[in-house]
């Protein structure tokens, strides 16, 4: 006998040790040796072992229709049927694991278990072979097919298609928008004369009255130079505004950082105003809610030979705490007032909240100005826009005259048909 059939003899008398040892164990018979050590486990180890050795798991034939199985027991997580032995060759293997596996032969042990063996699986025939090849050749050619590569790359081809198209599209508005912008800050530029400012709006239809403008604080005001800046921009809009005649300006902060420079900022607007007009600059009255404003530049305007040219320009500093934060204060008052009996509910009417949050915050403007590059009111008060007509420049950075101006051109021609 060959090496090979001898190691075939070995696995497979293990396995079948190991599957009488599992019926054993279930029936009550003894499976230990002299020296008092349960062979249950290595039995079980040799029968993995040797599966492993065939490339396949553990497995026992299913049990022929007219036998019942004497049990039902799990080895390495695998439901397995165990065959018992027959008492004869239950005998005949004891008395040779007795002697050390000497007593019997090889091919004796090969009889001895071969009433145990699974059948052998039957050969595949020609039909079977050619569909099994022609189904591998499928998958080789399916996995390196150009369908397959396409169907598994196609999102991603699709998102490089709209990443790319809109990256064009956006480089182009920007460039579009920053070529008008560059031509009427070059063609429209104040050059510090009111008269060029002037000469700019003489042809508009009409003017706003309430000008509206919001502003953002660079940095969160962590350093200095932020809120320099914000000063100067309020400055400048200012000397705009007095420039072209409107006479109400309200500048939005968020965070309402300017409101505790109130004296610092007038004085910064009036010597802007005074490197606009000269000496005779028109006086500056610059507030916030619920703090009493400054004013100077009166005297200025005494002596000025072109006084009636001259008007004052009332500036309003409001944050976001006077958007929301006063109408629920507004709303919160009218209810305790109403509970004490001192405002009946019928009296609590549109007109009244219009009244109360206008004389306490501010009036509505008729036109807002927005230098971001696209539409954000970052907590402007909401009740005061409700027919405000609200411009910004797409793509716009930066606080710029021209975009005052082209905010000044639109709202002349614009339509106000109070919601008809």
């Amino acid at each position: 006998m060959s090496l090979a059939d001898r190691d075939e003899v070995t696995w497979l008398t293990e396995t079948h040790l190991t599957r009488f040892a599992v019926s054993a164990g279930a029936a009550g018979i003894p499976t230990r040796s002299k020296g008092g050590v349960c062979r249950e486990a290595a039995m079980e180890s040799n029968f993995s072992k040797g599966a492993a050795r065939l490339g396949e798991e553990p497995r026992l034939r299913t049990p022929p229709q007219n036998q019942t199985p004497a049990d039902l027991s799990g080895i390495d997580g695998k439901l397995l049927y165990a065959m018992p032995f027959s008492a004869k060759d239950l005998q005949r293997y004891r008395k040779d694991e007795k002697f050390s596996h000497r007593l019997l032969t090889p091919e004796e042990k090969v009889n001895l278990l071969k009433p145990y063996l699974p059948s052998p699986p039957p050969p595949l025939d020609r039909t079977r072979r050619a569909s099994l090849s022609q189904v591998s050749r499928e998958e080789r050619k399916g996995k390196l097919g150009l369908r397959r590569f396409l169907r598994r790359h196609f999102h991603i081809f699709v998102y490089a298609l709209i990443h790319l198209y809109f990256s064009i599209y956006i480089r182009l508005r920007q460039a579009y928008h920053a070529i008008g912008n560059r031509f009427y800050t070059v063609y429209h530029h104040h050059h510090h004369s009111p008269e060029l400012i002037q000469r700019d709006i003489k042809d508009l239809s009409r003017l706003p009255k309430h000008l509206s403008v919001i502003l953002a604080l660079e940095d969160q005001g962590r350093s200095g130079a932020g809120l320099e800046k914000l000063v100067n921009e309020a400055a400048d809009i200012a000397a705009w505004c007095a420039s072209a005649g409107i006479t109400q300006l309200s500048i939005y902060e968020k965070t309402g950082i300017l409101k505790g420079y109130v004296k610092e900022t007038h004085q910064t607007i009036s010597q802007r105003l005074q490197t606009y007009f000269g000496p005779s600059f028109p006086s500056v009255s610059l507030g916030a809610p619920h703090i009493p404003p400054v004013q100077s530049g009166l005297l200025s305007l005494s002596n000025s030979p072109n006084n009636e040219n001259r008007k004052n320009i009332n500036i309003l500093l409001i944050s976001a705490e006077d958007g929301r934060d006063s109408i629920v204060d507004l709303t919160k008052t009218l209810a305790e007032m109403s509970q004490r009996k001192k405002l009946q509910p019928v009296d609590i009417t549109t007109e009244l909240v219009d009244a109360e949050l206008s004389e306490s915050v501010m009036e509505e403007p008729d036109l807002l100005v927005l230098f971001s590059p696209f539409v954000e009111l970052a907590g402007y008060p909401p009740w005061q826009i409700r027919l405000t007509e609200i411009f910004h420049v797409p793509d716009n950075q930066g606080v710029g005259y021209q975009v005052l101006y082209r905010a000044l051109c639109k709202f002349a021609k614009a339509q106000m048909r109070m919601g008809r």
